[in-house]
């Protein structure tokens, strides 16, 4: 495949046991692998994040599997892309798993199109896939219809994700006094609420309606001030806001003014309320400002990555 020496190195240094792989075997899976189009730099990468990868059996069901899915992804090329991005692709168990979950999605009303996004997009989407009745009526309370662009996300978010940790979330948002009604309208609206977690949900809630005395509504109507990072957008200009307000300084970040802010770049919102005012001015607010953001929650430098895998 035209690895070179680091590539090797790099290899081994992820899947040492390859080393005493036999050569034949190993042989033969790189010349799969390179007839479809990989490149060694893709090697890496696919080894890096699937180790046990090359010890696998690629090679079951291969030409009926690859026909499938080149006709599934369109083009040899969108299958490549694929592949590099879930490797799993190849390892599957083709006839119980694979063609089942296609199905599943097919029968949901999902285009090929669509199919292909959230493929893409969402490499476990194969092996984490169920869908009962209880998620497909959850499907239907978002209200979402199978035109919208947003359908294709609200399907597979419901379909990956637990049924436990879907009512625990839910059940979350209702303790801030939303109705399950609303909650799943919010999430048609805005699919990517469905993989915030519980944690921090609560934070930015307890943090909006407590110290920023909006209503829960409001969050309904602007879902994106749960996905905003609460230590260094949230706060600091929540804070700054208050400086603003209590210096008697103009303009004011109050009402719909704060929503606009809080969707500002750091740029743009430093421009319009910090270096808008005198020298003297602008210096206290900005170091208010910096001062804000140089603010972390506790333990949160200790805090562990637990996203490791391909590619979360």
């Amino acid at each position: 495949m035209g690895c070179s020496e680091s590539d090797i190195s790099k290899i081994f240094e992820r899947r040492p046991s390859l080393r005493k792989m036999d050569i034949q075997i190993l042989q033969s899976k790189l010349e799969i692998l390179s007839h479809l189009g990989i490149k060694s730099t893709d090697l890496v990468r696919m080894v890096h994040c699937r180790p046990r990868f090359l010890n696998c059996k690629i090679n079951v069901w291969l030409n009926e599997r690859l026909e499938y899915l080149e006709a599934l992804f369109g083009s040899r090329q969108v299958l490549v892309k694929a592949i590099v991005r879930n490797p799993s692709l190849l390892t599957y168990d083709f006839h119980n798993k694979v063609k089942p979950v296609i199905a599943i999605y097919e029968s949901m009303g999902l285009s090929k199109e669509d199919l292909i996004t959230v493929l893409l997009s969402r490499p476990t989407l194969i092996p984490r896939t169920t869908l009962d009745d209880e998620k497909i009526d959850y499907i239907r309370k978002t209200g979402v219809s199978k035109e919208s662009k947003m359908y294709k996300h609200v399907v597979s978010l419901f379909a990956i994700s637990r049924i436990e940790t879907i009512r625990e979330k839910v059940m979350n948002m209702e303790k801030y006094g939303l109705l399950e009604d609303e909650i799943f309208g919010l999430i048609g609206r805005s699919p990517l609420v469905l993989t915030l977690s519980i944690d921090k949900v609560q934070r930015h809630m307890t943090f909006i309606l407590g110290t920023m005395r909006l209503s829960a509504n409001v969050v309904l109507r602007n879902p994106f001030l749960l996905y905003f990072n609460l230590e260094t957008v949230l706060k600091p200009r929540f804070q700054l806001a208050c400086k603003i307000e209590d210096m008697g300084l103009v303009p004011e970040i109050k009402g719909p003014a704060l929503l606009r802010a809080l969707r500002m770049s750091d740029k743009r919102f430093v421009s319009a309320f910090v270096t808008c005012h005198p020298e003297n001015v602008a210096a206290e607010l900005m170091t208010t400002f910096k001062n804000a953001k140089c603010v972390r929650r506790l333990a949160e430098s200790s805090k562990k990555n637990l996203n490791k895998g391909f590619p979360f």
